[in-house]
């Protein structure tokens, strides 16, 4: 008997290859995913933004601070703006804080340094920073 030849039967056409692609259900759900780590990355990613543009503000009202202290040695006074005082206010800080230098001549001499939060800034848990010359930090918390 003659070896039966064997026929493959093919439904549809051609033998179709198992796709290598992704689904549209396994994309959307892949979107899905990222969408919701976005939604509680980002808010995460503005607070710490906002307090590292906070310490940066804290540490240059201490130099301004510094400074004054020796301003007034050497002058009998205190400063009233930061430019007397040579210090400068980074350009990553000119949007985000407005500073004010308040000196009183006395008796006895006094400044507070004081500096207002702007802009997105503004929504930051402490939106004002005041240092005086006695070294009081207000809001307490907040340094």
């Amino acid at each position: 008997m003659a070896p039966a030849l064997r026929i493959h039967r093919q439904v549809g056409g051609a033998k179709r290859a198992r796709s290598r692609g992704f689904s549209l259900i396994e994309l959307a759900v892949v979107v899905v995913i990222v969408g919701i780590l976005a939604a509680i990355s980002y808010p995460l990613y503005l607070e710490q933004t906002r307090r590292s543009a906070r310490v940066e503000m804290q540490s240059l009202a201490t130099t301004a601070a510094s400074r004054q202290s020796q301003f007034l040695v050497d002058r009998r006074r205190y400063a009233t703006s930061l430019d007397a005082l040579g210090v400068a206010l980074p350009s990553a800080l000119t949007s985000k804080y407005a500073v004010v230098v308040a000196a009183v001549d006395g008796p006895p001499p006094a400044y507070t340094i004081t500096a207002t939060a702007i802009g997105a800034q503004a929504r930051d848990k402490c939106p004002t920073l005041v240092l005086d010359n006695a070294g009081n930090r207000t809001p307490a918390g907040c340094w």
